[in-house]
């Protein structure tokens, strides 16, 4: 069946599954480029300033963090490396603070994606409910192998093409945003990881009285 044929026997619930799908698609698309380019830099930028800062060259550590601001842990470290003469504690808030005010770019469009996850399998239900009423509408059983035959197969085609359609948007949806929420973890295990090396940096720097 070509495509044009299949959002037809879909019915009108075809219509916010596309929706539905085209707006999947291009969160997708947006979120696959920010993880690839988030995983393309951020390895090697920290372990520049983490060498920069153990070799005690906290200015071009604070250069290199700058050159990378667009990128979650330069944000972070920057936090922390700016402040003037902080305490340890202080340090290690300020790392914190800003990790959390991290995690809605780190988790951006998580709900909508579970948005969708939930409702076009609910659309596709809708849809086969609007079929079989379509189908019973149509059925007369004086009238078996007449010419209202063709609205009841109508109407159960409906019927399992939206229930399919929504299943199809739901389930690729459901693997991305999966996956999207597994490099969100490991991002802030990965974060939580180096600044508690850049912590422990500092916290040798300070108690030898070089702030």
């Amino acid at each position: 069946m070509e495509l044009n044929n299949l959002f037809k026997a879909g019915g009108v619930v075809m219509w916010p599954l596309l929706f539905f799908s085209v707006l999947a698609v291009a969160l997708i698309i947006e979120r696959i480029t920010f993880w690839v380019r988030l995983s393309g830099r951020q390895n090697r930028v920290v372990r520049e300033v983490l060498k920069f800062y153990r070799q005690g060259n906290v200015v071009s550590a604070l250069d290199h963090l700058h050159n990378n601001v667009d990128l979650p842990v330069a944000r972070i470290f920057l936090a922390a490396l700016e402040l003037e003469e902080p305490t340890p504690e202080e340090f290690r808030l300020a790392l914190e603070s800003e990790a959390q005010g991290e995690i809605p770019l780190l988790k951006r469009f998580q709900n909508i994606f579970d948005t969708i996850i939930g409702l076009a399998p609910l659309l596709g239900l809708l849809g086969t409910v609007l079929g079989l009423i379509a189908s019973f509408a149509s059925l007369n059983i004086g009238d078996v192998g007449g010419t209202k035959t063709s609205g009841v197969t109508s109407g159960i085609s409906e019927a399992l093409v939206s229930t399919a359609s929504g299943l199809v948007v739901a389930i690729i949806t459901l693997f991305f945003a999966n996956t999207f929420r597994g490099l969100y973890i490991r991002q802030i295990a990965w974060i939580q990881e180096y600044g508690g090396q850049l912590e422990l940096l500092y916290r040798r720097r300070y108690e030898k009285g070089d702030k």
